[in-house]
């Protein structure tokens, strides 16, 4: 079975083409629409729903770069093991621990300012740790590029759990 790049018959690489990306998408959808298949038995269009799903899924998978990279590791044989192996560099476990009081010093004063500016800081941070994991992946290393990957996952999380608070 191909993997999403090969369906999209792009470079199994992190850096990517987007605007390549959604031509493929829209080559292969324009293949197997189920549309095209209304006249067509049950079974082709059944085939045809599935493979309009998993291009689907495949052009969501590559269009973000966080689903993109943890693809990535996967293919390579990485488990991400992200919900057993939490274990991060120090410097990132203490930049960690300051945004963490940062964020609840900031809610308990109800300083949207604050929230704002660590907000921004963390869509910085998340940017940076995204671009490292692209490197990583492209030159091959793929045990450094997860772990990067899952200090991008906290980093997503965060960010989403700031957003929830400064509603």
């Amino acid at each position: 079975m191909q993997n999403h790049f090969e369906l999209f018959h792009l470079p199994q690489q992190y850096a990517l083409d987007l605007a390549q990306l959604d031509i493929a998408y829209r080559e292969v959808q324009a293949t197997v629409h189920p549309d095209k298949f209304v006249q067509a038995g049950d079974a082709e269009k059944r085939v045809a729903m599935q493979w309009a799903t998993r291009a689907n899924e495949a052009y969501q998978t590559l269009k973000k770069p966080l689903k993109r990279a943890t693809y990535l590791c996967e293919l390579n044989g990485v488990d991400l093991q992200s919900e057993s192996n939490t274990s991060m560099p120090a410097a990132f476990l203490m930049q960690q621990m300051e945004w963490r009081e940062a964020f609840d010093d900031a809610r308990q004063a109800g300083d949207i300012a604050a929230l704002d500016k660590l907000e921004s800081d963390l869509h910085a941070a998340l940017k940076s740790e995204l671009n490292a994991a692209g490197q990583a992946l492209d030159a091959g290393n793929f045990v450094l590029a997860a772990q990067i990957v899952r200090a991008c996952m906290f980093l997503e999380k965060f960010i989403a759990d700031i957003a929830v608070h400064a509603e």
